[in-house]
Formats: C-alpha cells, sequence, structure tokens
C-alpha cells in the first residue's frame, strides 16, 4: 500500500467517522439511499431516464437488482445525448439488444470499488490502472487531484462527475461519456 492510498484511506475514514456524508447523495435532483439497489435508485434520477429505459430494454433491471456487488459508471441523460443522433433510438430497438447490451455491461464492474480504491489501485500501478467490465471491455483509469478520468477501446476521455453513491449493492459513480466498446 503507497503512502497516499494510506492517507486517502485515513481521511475517508475519518469523514465517515464524523458523520459529514451523513446525507444521502444527490444525484438528478433525487436523494440517493445506501439501503437501495442500483436500480431502485437510479429510476429517481431526472438525469439517468436514458440509462434507466436503456437497462430496461436489455433486460438488465433484475440483474442490476441482484446481490452483485457492482460499480456502475452511470451515463447522463447529457452523455447519451453526445452520441451520433439516432443511435440511442436505434440501440433501443428489439433487434440490437444484443449490442445495446455489451454497451451497458461495458459501464459494469463485478466488484464494489469506491474511488478511494480506485485511486489505491491507480497509485499501485504507477499512475493508471486497467478496469475490466463485465461487457469484456477494458477501461484505463486515471486521476487528477479528486477527479477519476476513464478512457474506453475507442480512446474517448470519460469523467467521473459524482463519485461514490453508495448502493446496497455496489456503488454508481456518474460519468459524462457513454462507454464504448472496441470497434470490430
Amino acid at each position: 500500500m503507497t503512502f497516499k492510498t494510506l492517507m486517502t484511506a485515513t481521511a475517508t475514514a475519518a469523514i465517515l467517522a464524523t458523520g459529514a456524508h451523513a446525507e444521502n447523495p444527490m444525484v438528478g435532483g433525487a436523494e440517493m439511499y445506501a439501503d437501495k439497489n442500483i436500480v431502485e435508485n437510479a429510476v429517481n434520477s431526472a438525469d439517468h431516464t436514458t440509462l434507466v429505459a436503456a437497462v430496461k430494454a436489455a433486460g438488465l433491471v433484475e440483474t442490476l437488482s441482484g446481490e452483485g456487488p457492482f460499480t456502475v459508471f452511470a451515463p447522463t441523460n447529457d452523455a447519451f445525448a453526445k452520441l451520433p443522433e439516432g443511435t440511442v433510438e436505434n440501440l433501443l430497438k428489439p433487434e440490437n439488444k444484443d449490442q445495446l447490451t455489451q454497451i451497458l455491461t461495458c459501464h459494469v464492474v463485478g466488484a464494489d470499488a469506491m474511488s478511494g480504491a480506485i485511486m489505491g489501485m491507480i497509485d499501485d500501478d504507477g499512475g493508471a490502472h486497467i478496469v475490466p467490465t463485465l461487457g469484456g471491455c477494458q477501461l484505463n483509469a486515471t486521476y487528477d487531484g479528486d477527479m477519476i478520468m476513464l478512457e474506453d477501446e475507442q480512446g474517448q476521455k470519460i469523467t467521473v462527475t459524482i463519485a461514490d453513491v453508495d448502493q446496497s449493492n455496489g456503488v454508481i459513480h456518474v460519468v459524462d461519456t457513454v462507454i464504448l466498446p472496441a470497434t470490430k
């Protein structure tokens, strides 16, 4: 464990011990509850209506409501709006369910990884850490200050805009860009 990792963990523990994070975080105008699962919280976020529709269309509601643990890099509606016109509508068609499922599962890691742990892995790996997703994508994680950034297999830069939204079955990190797998 590096000194920086140890200090981050110590600071996080101190904050939690003092109750500084006792309030539930707000995402998309809705309070996120640590005793609710990823889907139960996401459906209340006004910033994640496209993501929720996509999760439903891909048939992933039951999975992401399950025990986990999961880390979800949750793109906002604005992130989906940055895709070329018609992309979202096309992905939501039943005949494109496999492609939609792969894209969505490239946003999911089979672990409960809070930002301090991610930063610790980045430090341990010399400044960048490869994050394997359930969709088979390899994300390159880095950080600057307290801002975590990801790079997907298409070279897109993704920024975590809200980190550490604790869930009963994992954690959500809100991101500003839709993660895409490598083109074939």
